[in-house]
């Protein structure tokens, strides 16, 4: 049984490793490192931000949204990341426990909560993130019970493969780039956490939500705009969904449709 005080550690430990997830975001696409400074500090005035300007959320609602020294906004991307990170890290432990299998998930879905936001601001996914993630998702293949090295492999390939096609085919056919090369690693990093039944339940997911999207903007703002819409947070969000949700819906599915 998981009390409550245990549940309310693990939210503030969350919130916490959201705080750093928010160094993450604003330092990666910059080159910058992550641990020097080792203490935040306002982008607009270069002033450190002392520990008690740096609690998570309560920080900013103290400080109202706004620097202490130059008074600049900060952007609420800040204390949604924290409240994010928190929520997710209470929900894998009710979801799989107090196990190593929820330390894989915890880890691999901060990475995408990184690589959302930083593909949201600056339209790129690092390799930083996804390179390494792809050997360390095969590792994982051993620790998580659902999980096999053989489909953790397949999910690689099938992950990296299928979007390598796509965007290999549309350049083929429009000789313009309609796909990056960092939603092709990304993929691929998803297939090698969550398998190739992950990586379609994900592709899926990734495509409608990607549609609504596109939809809602082309209603806000034209017909006749050009815009590029990420893919990474969709596919983030497809990842995401499948760890919690992926193996219900796909039963439900079958079930539904009488397909066992």
């Amino acid at each position: 049984m998981i009390n409550v005080l245990f549940v309310s550690l693990i939210f503030l430990f969350g919130m916490c490793i959201g705080s750093f997830l928010n160094v993450c975001i604003y330092r990666l696409p910059s080159s910058m490192s992550i641990i020097n400074p080792s203490r935040s500090f306002c982008p607009l005035c270069n002033s450190a931000i002392p520990f008690y300007d740096n609690i998570p959320v309560l920080s900013y609602l103290w400080l109202k949204g706004r620097c202490r020294h130059c008074n600049a906004p900060i952007s609420l991307r800040y204390p949604l990341v924290e409240l994010m990170t928190g929520i997710l890290a209470v929900a894998i432990l009710f979801m799989f426990g107090l196990t190593p299998e929820s330390i894989v998930y915890f880890i691999f879905i901060s990475s995408l909560l990184v690589i959302t936001f930083i593909d949201i601001d600056h339209q790129i996914i690092p390799d930083i993130i996804t390179l390494p993630g792809i050997p360390m998702g095969l590792a994982a293949s051993f620790i998580l019970p659902a999980m096999t090295f053989k489909s953790s492999l397949l999910g690689l390939l099938v992950g990296g493969g299928s979007l390598f096609l796509v965007a290999w085919t549309y350049s083929l056919i429009t000789r313009k780039e309609g796909m990056g090369g960092g939603d092709i690693k990304l993929l691929g990093m998803i297939g090698a956490f969550i398998g190739w039944k992950g990586v379609l339940f994900t592709i899926f997911v990734a495509s409608l939500a990607g549609t609504f999207a596109g939809m809602i903007v082309v209603l806000l703002k034209g017909k006749n705009l050009k815009f590029a819409i990420p893919f990474g947070p969709f596919l983030s969000i497809g990842a995401m969904s499948y760890v919690f949700f992926g193996e219900k819906i796909i039963f439900w599915y079958f079930y539904s449709f009488n397909l066992f």
